[in-house]
């Protein structure tokens, strides 16, 4: 069982990591190969890019990938969507925070509003009754702050474990980790088993998308990442949002007949 994406989990999937995770994630499903035309001037450091994706592929591979399927095989998918609610909602506050900062504070008060009614009526944000009420929300994180203060977002760059940022993207990582509830849970098994299972959750969610890359998986990832972001640093002013939906368009010319059984062979 795959899950096609839910109400609670789309908004802390596209925010970074992400968002969170979303893309940052999908990197461990990439190939090494490379092609000359591939090469991007947002990328100066693709040789160190490369050496980091690589072993980030390993460790999702070997492992996170393996979590992910067992979780999706025994977990309903009613929990899942609880679980992704439950993730989600924490992430309310961090909008909250930097809409306020960004000068939005319509989306503040949404955001906050929405953490308020799936917390209380939501028991404790494992029901999205928020969305059903028509409260919707663009998910914000420091990064696009910076983004909208007018910092560049600099060399594209991948992390180990954490995956595609940008210099601006990593900057922004300790506001947003101080501003997420699960930083704050002193108890360490506790805190450590609900960070694991956030990004188990999140990773299962990307088992069925994943398989539409095709070709140069490092390129691709990191060019999907790098359109999300300005993206949601312009709040959608350079056009549609190409991910919106589970239909991505895409020419066929970004595809090619390579299957992911004969990228890992390669």
């Amino acid at each position: 069982m795959t899950r096609k994406g839910t109400p609670g989990t789309a908004v802390a999937i596209h925010r970074w990591g992400v968002s969170l995770l979303g893309a940052i994630l999908l990197s461990g499903c990439a190939s090494q190969q490379t092609a000359q035309d591939d090469r991007s001037p947002e990328d100066p450091w693709e040789g160190f890019n490369r050496g980091v994706f690589a072993f980030n592929e390993v460790i999702d591979r070997y492992a996170l990938k393996p979590a992910a399927q067992g979780y999706d095989a025994v977990t309903p998918e009613p929990v899942q969507i609880g679980v992704g609610n439950f993730f989600s909602n924490l992430g309310e506050i961090r909008t909250a925070l930097n809409s306020v900062l960004q000068g939005k504070p319509g989306n503040a008060g949404v955001a906050s509003g929405r953490f308020v009614i799936n917390t209380v009526v939501g028991v404790g944000g494992l029901l999205d009754h928020a969305t059903a009420m028509g409260l919707t929300v663009d998910g914000e994180d420091f990064g696009q702050t910076l983004g909208v203060w007018g910092l560049d977002s600099g060399p594209y760059l991948v992390l180990p474990l954490l995956g595609p940022s940008t210099v601006r993207d990593t900057a922004g990582l300790p506001v947003d980790m101080y501003t997420y509830p699960l930083t704050y849970v002193e108890d360490d098994p506790t805190r450590y088993g609900l960070t694991f299972l956030r990004v188990v959750d999140t990773r299962a969610g990307f088992l069925e998308q994943e398989e539409l890359i095709r070709g140069d998986r490092y390129s691709f990832i990191r060019d999907s990442y790098l359109q999300r972001r300005r993206y949601e640093v312009s709040d959608g002013e350079t056009g549609d949002d190409p991910f919106a939906s589970d239909d991505f368009d895409f020419s066929d010319d970004d595809f090619d007949d390579v299957d992911l059984d004969d990228a890992y062979a390669d």
